[in-house]
């Protein structure tokens, strides 16, 4: 028998986060309606909100990230034309090739550099309107980029792909899964961020806290027609004001905090520094693990530290991956840094 779930320190991922019981107290008491039918005014609130922060006329409240992605490419991205996005993007690696399944839209991508992306590269890859070649409609980022060790793209980047996009006649989408860790740790503000796509994914169940959702943000043409959307994927849900009102509280609430979750993921990655097993520097709440050198692969990282009460995430033969959250304590952090020192030490 293993330890209880709730006696282990969970570093899988920043998913794992349970409501507050300020947030619970929310829901309780949050005012409810009908979402299908447009008359649910918490979420309706958030959706307004959330559009706002971002610049943008319009949001649409979706029970996932994923779900949010796809209806946004389906926007962006007619049947039989292209996305461009990183090899390691979350829209390619953990979406089930919905894009494809669903939107009937092909991908190609450039190689996986995290957040350090090259504009030239991409500028390369735009494919005009031709009859003999599939045409590129779109560009995808990730912020922060969740593969690439919660990266953060510079804004003179993401301001240069926004040139290359209007260059090229194409739109460009943020995946911002985790776009508050970004707003945190470089200061930019989401309007800023906001103005620089047509599109934007922001998801309220990882470092903020809530039990459930994410938004697409968009003009209001676009997000009129991602309901139906929505609809067509199953996503319509009906007193969802539940679920709007933990997401309220969060953005109230768990923004700003964010800038613990850094700190926490600085002390980890400083501590197995020496033992060589740091892939990249840590910006945000992620901290990559890259095992090639270490005497023992990611299984058995995971493993050793589970047999000790710490929950790693394996993300390859050698690679391993720590998250923090509002779940993590700092003297949690401060134990689990201890136990994998100790482990790699061995």
């Amino acid at each position: 028998m293993g330890r209880p779930m709730a006696e282990l320190i969970d570093l899988r991922s920043d998913t794992v986060t349970r409501p507050t019981l300020a947030m619970r107290q929310a829901m309780a008491n949050a005012e409810v309606g009908d979402d299908v039918y447009g008359e649910d005014p918490t979420v309706q609130a958030l959706e307004a909100e959330v559009a706002a922060m971002f610049g943008h006329e319009a949001a649409l409240f979706c029970p996932s990230g994923s779900m949010a992605n796809q209806i946004a490419l389906q926007l962006l991205v007619p049947p039989g034309t292209e996305l461009l996005c990183d090899a390691d993007a979350h829209v390619v690696t953990y979406e089930m090739g919905a894009a494809a399944a669903y939107g009937g839209v092909t991908s190609r991508t450039w190689p996986p550099v995290g957040a350090q992306l090259d504009p030239d590269v991409v500028a390369g890859m735009v494919r005009p309107d031709a009859p003999w070649v599939v045409p590129t409609r779109a560009i995808a980022v990730e912020q922060t980029h969740n593969r690439g060790g919660g990266g953060v793209i510079p804004l003179d980047t993401l301001r240069e792909l926004r040139r290359i996009a209007d260059a090229g006649q194409v739109a460009l989408h943020c995946d911002g899964a985790r776009i508050w860790n970004a707003h945190v740790a470089d200061g930019v503000p989401l309007a800023t961020y906001g103005a620089l796509f047509d599109t934007l994914s922001v998801c309220l169940s990882k470092g903020l806290g809530a039990p459930v959702g994410s938004l697409v943000v968009g003009s209001a043409d676009r997000i009129e027609r991602g309901r139906v959307i929505r609809k067509r994927m199953g996503g319509g849900m009906r007193q969802a004001g539940i679920l709007a009102a933990a997401g309220r509280y969060a953005l109230a609430h768990h923004v700003d905090r964010l800038a613990a979750d850094h700190a926490k993921a600085a002390r980890l990655a400083e501590a197995v520094a020496p033992f060589g097993v740091l892939a990249t520097t840590v910006r945000t709440n992620i901290v990559p693990l890259d095992l090639t050198k270490a005497p023992l692969d990611a299984a058995e990282l995971a493993a050793a530290a589970r047999a000790e009460g710490v929950l790693v995430s394996v993300l390859g033969p050698r690679i391993a991956r720590l998250v923090t959250h509002l779940d993590v304590t700092d003297a949690e952090t401060d134990q689990a840094a201890a136990v994998l020192t100790r482990i790699l030490r061995r």
